[in-house]
C-alpha cells in the first residue's frame, strides 16, 4: 500500500471482479474507499474460493483496506442513506464506482441532483446494456478457439478473468482522469465503459482483429507454444515441467548456448533454408526445434540446470500448482515487500498482497485486511452522512443498517 491518494474518498457499490478490484486498488493507494452492501451480504459475500469456515476468500481478497457499511437498500430510508454517502460534501469526495447501476435511484442523472460535480464510473456488460462476464465475452470474441492443446477441437475457457482484470484497472484510470478534469474545471461527469468493449479493444490492440480480417487462415490453437516466436514446455527427468522462452534474439541465443544445441540448430537452418535468428522462422519450425531440445531436458532434472539457467539470464520458469508456488516461491511470501502475513478473521493467516507499485515519494505500507460486512457502518453514518448518535441508534433499531460490533455492544448492554 501507499498513501499517494490520501484524502480522496470513493464510494463503491459493486459485485464480481472488475469494480471491486478497482476500489481495492484505489484503497491500496491510500484512498478512503467505502463499500456498501445489503444487509446479509451482496452477491460476493459467499463467492468461491471459500475457507473451511465457509467464509469467502474471494471477498477478503478484493476488499482489502476498504470500509464497509451494510444497509437495507430495499427501504426508502436505506436508499436515502446511500445517496447521502455517495454525494456527501468534500473537495476530494463525490466519487462513485459501480457495476450495479439502478435507473431512477443509483444512476448519474438522479445522483447529480444532490451533487453537481459528482463523478460516477459505471462498468456495464456490453454497449447494448446486456449482462456479460469473462466466461461469455471470451467465447463471443473467439479466444477459446485459440486456447488449448494443438489439434484439440473443443474451445477452452480461461481460469483467469482477464477482461475483468483489464477493466478493473481501466476503471481506476478513468476515475483518476475524470477527477483530474474536475480539479481543472470544477465539472463532474458520467463515465461508462463496457466489459465487452474492453476485451474487443484489447484484442484489437494486440492485432487479433486485423489478423482475422487480412489473413485467410485462422490462428488456431498452439498449446503451450509461444505464438509467433519460440517458447515451449518440456518434461524433465524428475517429472517436473518447465517453460523456456526464445522470443528475442538474446533469449534464443542464450537457450541454444545453455543446452549445447548450437550444431543441431545450425544443421536445421541449413536443411530448411531458414534463418533461426528471426522470430517468425522459429515459430514455423517450432516442432523441429522442440525435437532437438526435448531430449536435453528429458535427460536432466530441474535442479541440474536451474542455477545455470538463472546465471545465464535465461527466460524460463517451472510449472507449479498454486499450492507449490506458495510453498516454494519467495515472491509469494513476506520476503517480497508487497506481501505481509495477515490474519483474516474466519479465514486464518496467509500472505496478503499490497499494491505492486512503489512510489518514490511515498513509503510502502503494509496491506490491510478486508472488513467484515458492515464493520464500519456506525462510523460512516457519523463522519460521512453526518448523522447524530440518536439517529444512528434508531437506524440500527429499525434494522435499516447493520454492524457486527454495534449488535454485539447492544447485546452486552
Amino acid at each position: 500500500m501507499t498513501g499517494i491518494l490520501n484524502g480522496m474518498r470513493i464510494v463503491e457499490g459493486s459485485a464480481f471482479v472488475a469494480v471491486p478490484l478497482a476500489g481495492m486498488t484505489l484503497a491500496q493507494m491510500g484512498a478512503d474507499v467505502i463499500r456498501f452492501d445489503r444487509i446479509g451480504g451482496g452477491l460476493d459475500a459467499k463467492r468461491w474460493p471459500v475457507a473451511p469456515s465457509g467464509q469467502s476468500l474471494f471477498w477478503a481478497g478484493l476488499n482489502k483496506g476498504k470500509r464497509s457499511i451494510a444497509v437495507d437498500m430495499k427501504s426508502e430510508r436505506g436508499r436515502e442513506l446511500i445517496t447521502q454517502i455517495i454525494t456527501a460534501p468534500g473537495e476530494d469526495a463525490g466519487l462513485f464506482l459501480t457495476n450495479l447501476r439502478v435507473r431512477g435511484w443509483m444512476d448519474y442523472p438522479t445522483l447529480r441532483q444532490f451533487r453537481d460535480d459528482l463523478i460516477m464510473v459505471t462498468l456495464i456488460g456490453d454497449r447494448h446494456g446486456r449482462p456479460q462476464v469473462d466466461y461469455t465475452v471470451n467465447p463471443a470474441l473467439g479466444i477459446p478457439d485459440i486456447t488449448g492443446p494443438e489439434g484439440h477441437e473443443d474451445p477452452v475457457a480461461s481460469a483467469v478473468p482477464t477482461w475483468d482484470l483489464v477493466a478493473g484497472n481501466l476503471v481506476v484510470s478513468s476515475l483518476l482522469a475524470a477527477e483530474r478534469h474536475r480539479l481543472k474545471t470544477g465539472q463532474g461527469q458520467d463515465v461508462e465503459l463496457a466489459l465487452k468493449d474492453v476485451a474487443a479493444a484489447t484484442i484489437g490492440h494486440l492485432g487479433l482483429i486485423g489478423d482475422a480480417v487480412v489473413n485467410r487462415k485462422d490462428r488456431g490453437k498452439a498449446g503451450n507454444a509461444l505464438y509467433g516466436a519460440y517458447g515451449q514446455d518440456f518434461v524433465c527427468a524428475d517429472g517436473r515441467r518447465v517453460m523456456v522462452i526464445g522470443l528475442t534474439g538474446r533469449q534464443w541465443a542464450g537457450l541454444v548456448k545453455a543446452t549445447g544445441t548450437g550444431d543441431a540448430m545450425r544443421a536445421l537452418a541449413r536443411r530448411t533454408g531458414a534463418d533461426l535468428t528471426q522470430e517468425a522462422e522459429r515459430w514455423h519450425l517450432r516442432h523441429q526445434i522442440t525435437e532437438i531440445l526435448a531430449p536435453w531436458f528429458a535427460a536432466r532434472q530441474v535442479s541440474e540446470f536451474a542455477s545455470d539457467f538463472n546465471a545465464s539470464g535465461l527466460t524460463w520458469s517451472e510449472f507449479r500448482t498454486t499450492r507449490e508456488a506458495v510453498q516454494e516461491d519467495p515472491d509469494l511470501s513476506p520476503e517480497n515487500p508487497i506481501f505481509k502475513t495477515v490474519s483474516q478473521p474466519g479465514l486464518g493467516a496467509f500472505p496478503v498482497p499490497g499494491l505492486p507499485t512503489s512510489f518514490s515519494a511515498h513509503p510502502r505500507t503494509a496491506p490491510e485486511p478486508a472488513p467484515s460486512l458492515g464493520a464500519h457502518t456506525e462510523e460512516i453514518l457519523g463522519d460521512v452522512a453526518r448523522l447524530g448518535d440518536g439517529e444512528i441508534a434508531q437506524l440500527f433499531d429499525q434494522g435499516i443498517v447493520q454492524s457486527p460490533s454495534y449488535s454485539a455492544s447492544r447485546s452486552a448492554a
